[in-house]
């Protein structure tokens, strides 16, 4: 039997609180990030390649990859159509349950769609999802939205970015963020699938190379390869 090729395994981390950015600047390869602004995205991008000289690593040792929920129509009017109707198909049992689950699975079953979601309702702190939490609590003291707005904003999303338009509006922003140094790549999140990942590779693909900051072709055999991550000389200490 034919063995596999052999190499180094690719460290993917998520968590950007004190020590999860602490931990991505020792060990990790590529770290997942949710947010809803590119400024944000550029803090812990800047602050976490910061710290990884007291680690012996290079900035270019790990990829700050935002997730990006992607929602793409040939016309702007396609996209925004298609984005309507799948928030219009969430049920609100759905809805609520997903919600819940953002907020360290609380139960909001009770929850009247059409009023705010009281603060007192959303956990002080939450070891497991803090991040979301208080973005979720930012987006609260924001926009005072509804529990029905709330929960079709993050049954898409999953508290990523989201970005809904053409080809160009897309890429265009994900341009924006890689040259500004609020990521190195994203988690591309499909609205569904496999028809949203097949849009986002038909459309959006091509006007990314043809601004020549996509591949063309694979750049090896291994993931690290393709990421363009280097083959460390030795194992770090994880």
């Amino acid at each position: 039997m034919r063995r596999p090729p052999q190499g180094h395994p690719v460290l993917v981390q998520a968590g950007t609180s004190n020590v999860g950015r602490d931990t991505a600047a020792r060990i990790a390869d590529v770290v997942f990030v949710q947010e809803q602004s590119r400024e944000k995205c550029q803090s812990i991008y800047a602050d976490i390649k910061a710290r990884m000289g007291k680690y012996g690593r290079v900035p270019d040792d790990l990829l700050l990859m935002p997730g990006m929920a992607i929602v793409v129509g040939r016309t702007e009017a396609e996209a925004r159509e298609q984005h309507e109707f799948l928030q219009a198909s969430i049920h609100p049992d759905v809805g609520r349950a997903l919600l819940g689950a953002e907020l360290g699975n609380t139960d909001i079953g009770d929850a009247d769609l059409d009023k705010p979601l009281p603060l007192d309702r959303i956990p002080v702190t939450d070891q497991g999802a803090r991040t979301t939490v208080q973005n979720l609590k930012d987006l609260i003291a924001r926009e005072n939205p509804t529990v029905r707005q709330l929960y079709q904003r993050f049954s898409g999303a999953r508290g990523s970015y989201q970005l809904i338009g053409t080809p160009e509006r897309i890429a265009d922003e994900m341009e924006h963020w890689f040259r500004t140094k609020a990521a190195d790549g994203f988690i591309v999140q499909p609205s569904f699938l496999p028809g949203g990942l097949d849009d986002f590779v038909d459309l959006v693909i091509p006007e990314l190379q043809r601004r020549g900051i996509f591949r063309y072709d694979y750049e090896g055999k291994m993931l690290r390869d393709h990421l363009g991550l280097r083959r460390p000389s030795r194992l770090r200490n994880r």
